[in-house]
């Protein structure tokens, strides 16, 4: 009995598996709500058994095409005007029906978290976009991000097109989501945006390998990887490590007595004073790593308490657990989001109410960021929470102990080009998008070669040409120095300005949008219209519009002053804020640079300092946060940083 099961078993499955192999397969790209790209030859490809016939149907053309020897095949569709919904039949030994289909342009947007955060993660910012995003004809696919050491895919495991509704906009790029929207309401063609984007890649994930080969220390990583057996050993000691030095419950004085700190009858005893916002660095508390306990009694008025109401806590460094009145409010296990809880209708007690926070850092300065928003906010009202709070450490770290990082994945070279770029080249777009280098800030100089060598090779292996590739350069982060002197930022900014020297090249100039206390700032907005400025430009063809803000053209020394002169001047250059010009600096043959008097003349700013009668070189806007940086066109547009010494 149990062979013939066997056998019956072995059975069904040989002909489950003819069956799937003689059906024809799509791309999951290619499916229902798609949107192809207009006035072009457009690729369409799949799989299907060896020799089969495969017929396609679509806006009153039929094409024909036979799978090759190993099951390939693949089409092209001729030119189309923008359009839809439309219908696709494809038949051949099984028949598929694509509905809602769009002609229109198609963008690939990619880099790491800038462009992947959502829409979700700006909702109150964003509060009225998304409540009015009813755009059926702005559509995106996110790319799963499940990255791939070793191999290339010719598929993704999932995905789906969804189009921009009040839901679905959500779990949009917020860049991509506000770059689409200006194109569309200037162009009024369907947009189509492809996510394929991970927080925290280094450009180097998004490498082919055949990139890699022209870099040996990036080649040997590579090579290093593929051998899974010391990846997994590797990664494995990392996790023991971090199992035994992590924080657990039974080691936190806060959990591990009978009455929990977050307990309303809990009766605190030696806790201390401290300020929100705030580093424990900062305010008396220095090298501690670990959890420390944060207390605060807030009195509610009842209007507050019968609403549903929202609690406003900044970020924090790194994690944190929240508790109101003894009841759990809200989590976060890692330091980049901002943190806005949701309480429930009731949570809130008219009168006192007692607000516990444990906050858990492994590393640099823990607690609460400065210049975020600290309140409750319920039924029109506000209760600013900011000020003196009660802190008590839970857990002190000892110095040795810390959490170690293992080899993450999806930041190797190639694993997120083979996982999550190879699957869908060939997919035909209109250009790219990308928003990434925060992860690279450390080695700009490799950037410089990096960069523009990814940009040929994904163009190459789109086989479009100089497809379109806009850019969005860094904004400001990290403090501000009232020192002239080096940045890293500042040389990765200037690597991604050097990349315009290639063909069919844009880039949208952000340094005024940053936030020092973030490296995600939540001015999405500007990024995506700027960005899409660009493209109008480079992609559209838009001779007579002002696409970017002023960029270095060239300097000449006249005496004891240097003249710079510039491109994209638009109507003429201005002081934005009508002060004088800011964020210059000069220097001689030393190359020390000190602040230096600009003023605009024309197209060219005039730059000197009577300390420096020989001046050789001229920086503008060179540092992590060159807060003030006011050169700008008319139109609004802020110029670029710069240096002239190379």
């Amino acid at each position: 009995m149990k062979c013939k099961l066997f056998y019956a078993v072995i059975s069904i499955t040989i002909i489950f598996c003819n069956i799937s192999y003689g059906e024809i397969r799509l791309p999951r790209l290619v499916r229902d709500s798609m949107i192809l790209q207009r006035d072009t030859k457009v690729k369409i490809w799949g799989w299907a058994s060896p020799g089969e016939k495969i017929k396609i149907d679509f806006l009153n053309k039929k094409y024909k095409i036979v799978a090759d020897a190993k099951g390939n095949w693949k089409i092209n569709l001729s030119p189309m005007k923008p359009g839809g919904p439309y219908t696709m039949k494809i038949d051949g030994n099984n028949h598929l029906l694509l509905n809602n289909i769009l002609i229109g342009d198609v963008w690939l947007c990619s880099g790491q978290s800038n462009m992947e955060h959502q829409m979700k993660l700006h909702q109150e910012k964003y509060r009225t976009e998304i409540a009015n995003a009813n755009y059926p004809e702005i559509r995106q696919f996110a790319v799963p991000q499940i990255p791939n050491l070793l191999t290339p895919q010719n598929n993704l495991p999932g995905g789906y097109w969804k189009a921009a509704d009040p839901k679905s906009v959500l779990d949009f790029s917020a860049v991509a989501y506000f770059f689409a929207k200006a194109l569309y309401e200037k162009y009024h063609v369907p947009i189509g945006l492809i996510n394929a984007s991970v927080g925290g890649s280094p450009i180097e994930a998004w490498l082919s390998e055949a990139v890699c080969k022209d870099f040996p220390g990036i080649e040997k990583s590579l090579q290093t990887n593929k051998d899974t057996a010391y990846v997994n050993s590797f990664n494995r000691e990392v996790a023991a490590w971090n199992e035994v030095n992590q924080i657990h419950s039974s080691e936190d004085k806060g959990l591990n007595g009978q009455i929990k700190w977050y307990d309303p009858s809990y009766i605190p005893k030696e806790w201390h004073t401290i300020n929100i916002p705030g580093y424990w660095e900062d305010q008396g508390a220095k090298n501690l790593h670990g959890s420390v306990w944060y207390r605060r009694e807030i009195t509610v008025p009842a209007s507050m308490t019968s609403v549903p109401a929202t609690l406003f806590l900044g970020r924090i460094v790194d994690a944190d657990e929240v508790y109101i009145n003894g009841t759990p409010a809200g989590r976060t296990t890692y330091q980049y989001p901002e943190r806005i809880y949701q309480l429930p209708a009731g949570l809130l007690k008219t009168g006192k109410n007692i607000i516990v926070v444990r906050v858990i850092n492994y590393s640099g300065k823990g607690g609460f960021v400065p210049d975020k928003p600290y309140f409750i906010r319920a039924n029109g009202d506000t209760l600013d929470i900011k000020g003196y709070w009660k802190y008590k450490v839970g857990k002190a770290l000892n110095p040795d102990r810390y959490i170690k990082n293992g080899i993450t994945l999806q930041y190797q070279p190639t694993a997120l080009y083979n996982a999550m770029i190879t699957p869908i080249v060939g997919f035909t777009i209109k250009g790219f998008l990308w928003y990434q280098g925060e992860s690279n800030s450390g080695n700009a100089v490799a950037y410089k070669q990096l960069f523009p060598a990814m940009i040929d090779d994904w163009r190459k292996k789109w086989n479009q040409g100089d497809v379109p590739f806009i850019n969005v350069q860094l904004p400001g982060f990290m403090d501000v120095n009232y020192i002239s002197g080096e940045s890293q930022w500042a040389q990765l900014r200037e690597a991604q300005l050097e990349a315009l020297s290639l063909p069919n090249t844009g880039m949208a100039v952000t340094i005024d949008l940053g936030e020092w206390n973030d490296v995600h700032p939540q001015d999405k907005k500007d990024v995506g219209d700027r960005a899409a400025l660009a493209a109008e430009k480079v992609a559209y063809g838009e001779s007579n519009i002002v696409y970017s803000g002023p960029i270095y053209q060239s300097s000449k020394i006249e005496g004891d002053k240097i003249l710079i002169t510039f491109s994209n001047v638009g109507g003429g250059l201005i002081a934005n804020d009508g002060e004088e010009l800011n964020q210059f600096a000069i220097a001689g043959p030393d190359k020390k640079f000190v602040w230096a008097q600009a003023k605009i003349d024309g197209d060219k700013v005039i730059v000197w300092n009577k300390e420096v009668q020989d001046p050789k070189y001229v920086r503008y806007a060179w540092a992590d946060n060159p807060r003030g940086a006011n050169l700008f066109n008319k139109e609004g547009l802020p110029a670029s940083p710069f240096r002239t010494e190379k």
